[in-house]
């Protein structure tokens, strides 16, 4: 999958509230703070589950339609696995998506996350870059974030190059290629149905 230089990905996310105006690569702002990822589920539960996952990709979309929800109601609602989402950008509208999911916070996340997997194929359909960040703010309204937040949200250049760089360093120290990758206690998996997916957490929990 082709990946974006980092500072032209991020000349383009800060332009996603400037009527798609391109950004000057020296205009680009520091790091913030790491931004950490989204996890839900026990923290102390016996297996913990890391998906790798890119909002434009329809491999990931297939993975939460079909296995993810199973997987919630099955394991993680009862407490039997922690599950975090780590993002990746291989592209400015997958990039622009997480923007507007953690522009929910915490209590949103994860309903913003499921709305951009539901709506994959409508938000990110368009060529026009401008029509899909209107996709997606209508998606964080939806949610219940406000116009305000969703634009300082998409304009803040110094979290998207923090989420760069997070993203980065976690592909490298995992050694992740593609997605959906998931690392169910350390060990990595590829893309799986939710009856593999079951085995595996059922002999975890076993052990």
């Amino acid at each position: 999958m082709l990946k974006l230089n980092r500072r032209a990905m991020i000349a383009l996310a800060a332009a996603a509230t400037a009527a798609m105006t391109p950004a000057l690569a020296e205009d680009v702002a520091a790091p913030a703070a790491a931004p950490g990822d989204f996890s839900i589920g026990a923290a102390d539960a016996k297996v913990k589950i890391v998906e790798y996952a890119s909002y434009t990709c329809p491999h990931c979309a297939h993975f939460h339609e079909t296995v993810f929800g199973e997987l919630k109601k099955n394991y993680i609602d009862t407490g039997k696995v922690h599950f975090t989402l780590r993002e990746v950008y291989f592209d400015r509208y997958g990039l622009w998506a997480a923007m507007v999911a953690r522009c929910g916070g915490e209590m949103r996340y994860f309903g913003i996350h499921d709305m951009l997997f539901a709506k994959q194929s409508e938000w990110a359909a368009s060529e026009d870059p401008a029509q899909v960040v209107a996709n997606l703010k209508a998606i964080g309204l939806a949610a219940g974030v406000d116009q305000a937040a969703l634009d300082a949200c998409l304009d803040d250049q110094g979290q998207a190059e923090a989420m760069i760089a997070q993203f980065e360093a976690n592909m490298a120290a995992d050694d992740v290629k593609g997605t959906p990758t998931i690392i169910v206690n350390g060990t990595k998996y590829s893309n799986m149905t939710y009856e593999e997916l079951a085995a595996i957490l059922d002999a975890e929990l076993a052990k």
